[in-house]
């Protein structure tokens, strides 16, 4: 069953069917939200077309205790989120949840559709069991830290850099406890 964003919006569980839209949803929202954040030549070589491939995979294999959703409108993908155990070294990922990704066109920004898709992926991981959550957002990225600590996550300290295309870029964990 999916879960509403508001009525035009609808958030359902993805399938392989969804890699392409997913893939549009994260060039397109990488290509938005990162400008001047992390280098243009990174931003600009990103391909619709590997990152099909590697959903398309992900999706038809997908590893244990990972979930993934899309936010639909109109029929068309407009966002998604996943979500599963913790990939961080040294958490205890039976205890420790961990929201991969959230992404939107652009044009769904402040739609409340990133919010429903946000909430959807922490409430599977309270569901399935997890006391803790974290997640990894770009340190420069404030529109997306506000976001996350609108929703009651905060920054724990810890900084990690992501290889850009060779460019090492900040990024930082939240956490949240008692989901």
């Amino acid at each position: 069953m999916g879960h509403a964003a508001r009525p035009d919006v609808i958030i359902r569980e993805a399938t392989p069917a969804d890699a392409h839209a997913i893939a549009t949803v994260q060039v397109r929202g990488w290509r938005a939200a990162y400008r001047g954040l992390i280098p243009q030549k990174f931003l600009d070589a990103l391909s619709i077309e590997d990152r099909t491939r590697r959903f398309g995979g992900i999706l038809a294999a997908p590893q244990p205790g990972v979930r993934f959703w899309v936010a639909e409108r109109g029929g068309h993908v407009i966002g998604y989120a996943s979500a599963g155990p913790s990939r961080d070294d040294g958490v205890d990922a039976e205890a420790t949840g961990e929201v991969y990704a959230l992404y939107l066109v652009p044009e769904a920004w402040d739609t409340g559709s990133g919010r429903a898709l946000f909430t959807t992926a922490a409430d599977s991981l309270r569901g399935d069991g997890f006391q803790t959550a974290t997640l990894w957002v770009l340190e420069a990225n404030e529109r997306a830290r506000r976001f996350y600590e609108h929703a009651g996550w905060e920054f724990d300290g810890t900084v990690m850099p992501f290889d850009a295309g060779g460019v090492a870029v900040p990024e930082v964990r939240y956490r949240r406890t008692a989901l």
